[in-house]
């Protein structure tokens, strides 16, 4: 059994969400009669049960992203010493404060919905955080962890990939970092452009200019269309080779 189908204590304390469960599980067998009484005892047992898990995940779903509302407003929130005019906050005396704030937050989320999409995008915000403090190793593990949980398809995969590309290159890995955005340019297509940009930055810094011209040389070839090539067509002039 998946981590998502485990019935907590928690769970057991709490009939509304089976009630739910077994009032959608039974109004879908009724509109399947027909086929479920082919199918078997066997199999009806499976497929009501498969229903149930299904409408109990959806609630934990929905009970997470409430959850997660603090932790929106916290990502949210303004860096002020005072209230501002108009603004509804939460307002934070400093950007450490915010940060600390949205950390806080995140764990919350993830302690309590581990293994929902709320709890998913709470690591990646907890990864963002700890970059923008500097605390390098958590960002990593966060977002290695995000990439490890999240489903191939994900629409923020490309920022956990991306924010391994900039911790490696904080860390002083720039051949971690070029792996990092070669990896980006793969799993998020639409980014590749981005990607290949910043990977053409790195080993540039890394002393593989060559390495880095013979990318952006064939930029605007491989990225036909990308608003980036002017910018790719200036960083190879300056790395001596043809616009």
């Amino acid at each position: 059994m998946s981590k998502d189908t485990v019935i907590t204590r928690k769970d057991m304390k709490e009939p509304d969400k089976f009630q739910v469960a077994a009032t959608q599980a039974a109004s879908w067998a009724a509109s399947r009669k027909k086929h479920l009484v082919i199918a078997g005892g066997a199999v009806v047992a499976a497929l009501v049960i498969v229903a149930a898990v299904s409408a109990l995940r959806a609630q934990r779903e929905q009970t997470a992203g409430a959850a997660a509302s603090a932790l929106l407003a916290a990502m949210g929130g303004e860096v002020s010493s005072v209230p501002l005019p108009g603004v509804p906050g939460p307002f934070f005396p400093t950007q450490e404060a915010k940060q600390r704030a949205v950390i806080a937050e995140a764990d919350k989320v993830i302690a309590a919905h581990g293994g929902t999409g709320p709890a998913l995008v709470a690591e990646l915000a907890r990864g963002d955080a700890h970059y923008k403090l500097g605390d390098w190793d958590a960002a990593l593990a966060s977002y290695e962890r995000y990439l490890k949980d999240a489903p191939a398809d994900d629409s923020f995969r490309f920022g956990a990939l991306e924010g391994v590309g900039l911790v490696r290159e904080a860390k002083g890995d720039l051949a971690g970092a070029a792996q990092a955005y070669e990896r980006l340019a793969t799993e998020a297509p639409k980014m590749a452009d981005r990607a290949d940009l910043e990977r053409a930055r790195v080993l540039a810094a890394a002393g593989k200019a060559s390495e880095a011209r013979a990318l952006l040389a064939g930029f605007a070839e491989k990225h036909k269309d990308s608003l980036l090539t002017p910018e790719a067509s200036e960083r190879l002039a300056r790395l001596g080779g043809k616009e």
